[in-house]
């Protein structure tokens, strides 16, 4: 009986359960292009799915929050929870549009949804399941935030192109890519009850200034996984109050903070001013308990290598919200390290940290032989950003 009544249990469930059909974008009477989700919101239960219609032009769904609209939400693997590949459709396209499914897991809180092509969701092009009719996170307000980004888009793109054309391209290694404009800005960032004024440089395409979580989120990078010369993965999206924990796991190897013109070379050494950070040399542990995390207080893309000898001319390098739109992506900047092949890369340095347990291993290029102490696991501790924003916030 027992078995019985749990499979009408499962049967009613599923009959229960119900599916909203959403069409994305599409053509007016005008043929103008629809900047929009129809319906815009959706009210379901965990169970219930979203059948999302691609309709004529480009568009995608990715699953956002409330507070970093427009930019996707990212699992603990730093990977988007859930993200479409773009639908490109053509205009005399009337039937057959591709689809993709939701499928509802928690109706505890509203769930929020953009389309990442760009300039889309500046112009409002969004979608939510369970969202408040009215208060601070409705649908309005959610939309609201949306049109906030596409006038600061906007205008930045203004500035860039004024700024753009009194520049000259830079040269790398005999490759030339075109000047990025990336000013200091200030801006308000509203995060739960609380709303703080922050200072930060402003790249395009790069993760607004606001926390995931309170504390931020901790993203694992593997360095030397199954004995490989990589990181893994090699690069991540991450948001201020973000931690970077990279776990030494075979060889010897370093993180070391570079620039994308020099990606085999220390920071300091190619921009003077700048104190990039270093793990210093840290032979692996299959244990996982030797490890170096790095704090991230800014949004603009972070370049690093290891500088263990022919390392980074072998393509070790890694990257912090680059963006793969634009020439300085992160494939360019694995073309550049290799290109270069290391030969100009090096530096000395050691890991922060006390205590015994001293492990030793040579640099690449012209660098000294380094040093590093492993605490507990604990290699050292880095903080990456400009002070202003150290500061407002931690």
């Amino acid at each position: 009986m027992l078995t019985k009544a749990l499979l009408l249990s499962s049967a009613a469930l599923l009959v229960s359960a119900a599916n909203y059909d959403v069409n994305v974008g599409g053509l007016d009477s005008s043929t103008n292009p629809i900047l929009k989700f129809n319906p815009e919101f959706v009210n379901a239960v965990v169970g219930d799915t979203v059948t999302f219609h691609f309709q004529q032009k480009n568009h995608s769904v990715v699953q956002t929050s409330f507070n970093q609209v427009c930019s996707p939400l990212l699992s603990e693997q730093s990977q988007p929870v859930f993200a479409t590949q773009f639908h490109p459709v053509a205009n005399d396209q009337t039937s057959d549009f591709p689809t993709e499914v939701y499928t509802v897991t928690d109706a505890s809180k509203p769930l929020w949804f953009y389309c990442s092509q760009k300039s889309h969701c500046g112009k409002g092009m969004i979608f939510s399941i369970n969202c408040p009719t009215t208060g601070d996170n409705s649908l309005d307000a959610f939309r609201n935030r949306a049109l906030a980004i596409g006038q600061q888009e906007a205008a930045a793109s203004s500035s860039a192109a004024a700024w753009s054309a009194t520049m000259t391209p830079d040269v790398y290694a005999g490759q030339t890519y075109p000047p990025i404009y990336h000013p200091t800005v200030t801006s308000t960032v509203v995060f739960g009850t609380s709303t703080w004024t922050t200072t930060y440089e402003s790249w395009e395409n790069s993760p607004p200034p606001t926390p995931v979580a309170e504390n931020g989120v901790t993203h694992t990078v593997i360095v030397g996984n199954n004995n490989l010369i990589t990181y893994d993965p090699p690069s991540i999206v991450a948001a201020p109050r973000d931690t970077v924990r990279f776990v030494f796991q075979t060889r010897n190897h370093t993180i070391t903070q570079s620039s994308f013109g020099n990606p085999c070379r220390k920071l300091e050494f190619t921009n003077p001013g700048e104190i990039g950070f270093d793990s210093g040399f840290v032979p692996g542990k299959p244990d996982s308990s030797a490890f170096y995390e790095v704090k991230v207080n800014d949004t603009k893309p972070i370049w690093a290598y290891c500088r263990q000898t022919g390392h980074c001319g072998q393509g070790m390098v890694f990257a912090i919200n680059p963006d793969d739109t634009s020439a300085r992506s992160f494939s360019a900047f694995v073309s550049l390290a290799k290109t270069i092949n290391g030969t100009t890369g090096g530096g000395s340095g050691s890991g922060s940290g006390s205590g015994s347990g001293s492990t030793s291993g040579s640099g690449s290029g012209n660098a000294a032989p380094a040093t590093s102490s492993v605490v507990g696991g604990l290699v050292g501790v880095a903080v990456v950003g400009v002070s202003a924003a150290v500061a407002l916030l931690l």
